[in-house]
């Protein structure tokens, strides 16, 4: 895995896709708006009109293609912690050094790279 090699920080994004191809946009905003795979509208916002509950503990989705480039998008969702020591959002790749996991998914990522690919490519069309 790129950050057990010390590769990416808050500074240094994780510059190039887990998967050396592209991720598929509709695939990433379908897991983004998934409540049972993504899990990322329990705290975030975005341009989901058909989604009626959306969070609002942590920064809205919209515009996150300008506000990030997909290396940093990339960082966000396999260690924010990088970002934010006391941030709440999981680490979708990680599965060293965490705390408070349930026991089933010890030692398992949340996402595979694919995956995470999607979804940087999907958040990185929020312009």
């Amino acid at each position: 895995m790129l950050l057990a090699a010390g590769l990416g920080s808050a500074q240094d994004p994780l510059p190039g896709s887990l998967t050396g191809k592209p991720g598929d946009p509709a695939r990433g905003r379908a897991i983004v708006a998934d409540r049972q795979v993504g899990l990322c509208l329990l705290c975030h916002s975005g341009p989901f009109p058909e989604e009626r509950f959306q969070g609002d503990l942590a920064p809205s989705l919209a515009g996150a293609g300008s506000r990030w480039s997909e290396a940093q998008l990339r960082l966000r969702l396999v260690d924010p912690k990088r970002f934010n020591p006391a941030t709440i959002m999981p680490s979708y790749r990680r599965t060293e050094g965490l705390s408070r996991v349930a026991p089933a998914r010890r030692g398992r990522p949340l996402f595979t790279d694919e995956q995470v690919e999607d979804v940087v490519a999907y958040l990185a069309t929020l312009k």
